[in-house]
């Protein structure tokens, strides 16, 4: 049988053979390609560029994970950015793929993280390869759905749900807001989703949370209210 190594080898090598990556979103890339440019390398100029891998994914890691994934399991990043929680999770011992739609974004994430150069490419969330859809065991969503426009989401959802193994487990965290608080779309992103919008959306792709869904305050200043789920296929 093979590995977890051995089958992610098979899907970047799949990958690797083709032409330049396409995605689905052109202006939507080039927008946050934009972003990742004008900081000239500058980590402190990415609006949502954080010191390290971030710390909710962190904390489940530490106390969930090894209850649902098990050791050396494939995993992928969705919307990985500069790739520190691509190398987090690679320290821990899974087999782990980032990928963003923005190509600025993954070729910084190649330097950052050199060991792992070859575990980052250009993908679409909204519109995953088919190299990509059904091959992972963990599949980490951190931020993505809550940046794109709320008439995406539903599509972005179904892209993302579709990376997952039959088996597989998806972890989700976004910012939070009231199921009857609205959103105003005429501000830049993000915009949060409400505890019954993110499960309603994963629902529709045939996933469920493992347990109540944690809806909590983080540690920034000031404190920003965040959702976190792990969801698994009914």
């Amino acid at each position: 049988m093979p590995t977890a190594a051995h089958e992610l080898a098979s899907v970047l090598d799949a990958l690797s053979t083709r032409d330049a990556p396409q995605t689905a979103h052109a202006e939507l890339a080039e927008q946050f390609d934009a972003v990742y440019r004008r900081a000239e390398g500058d980590p402190a100029l990415i609006p949502w560029q954080r010191r390290g891998p971030n710390p909710p994914l962190v904390a489940w890691l530490n106390t969930d994970a090894h209850a649902l994934v098990r050791p050396g399991a494939c995993a992928v990043v969705v919307g990985c950015g500069l790739g520190d929680d691509v190398a987090e999770i690679a320290s821990r011992g899974y087999d782990v793929v980032g990928f963003d739609i923005c190509s600025s974004a993954i070729a910084w994430a190649k330097r950052r993280h050199p060991d792992l150069a070859d575990a980052f490419l250009v993908a679409d969330a909204v519109a995953p390869s088919n190299t990509l859809q059904r091959r992972f065991d963990l599949v980490v969503e951190i931020d993505t759905l809550q940046t794109l426009p709320v008439a995406m989401r539903a599509d972005a959802a179904a892209g993302i749900a579709s990376l997952i193994r039959p088996h597989g487990t998806l972890l989700t965290i976004c910012r939070g807001r009231d199921d009857d608080e609205p959103i105003d779309q005429s501000a830049d992103p993000p915009y949060p989703l409400s505890p019954t919008e993110l499960l309603t959306l994963m629902e529709a792709n045939g996933l469920a949370p493992t347990r109540p869904l944690d809806d909590f305050f983080d540690d920034e200043d000031p404190p920003v209210r965040r959702l976190r789920a792990a969801l698994r296929h009914v």
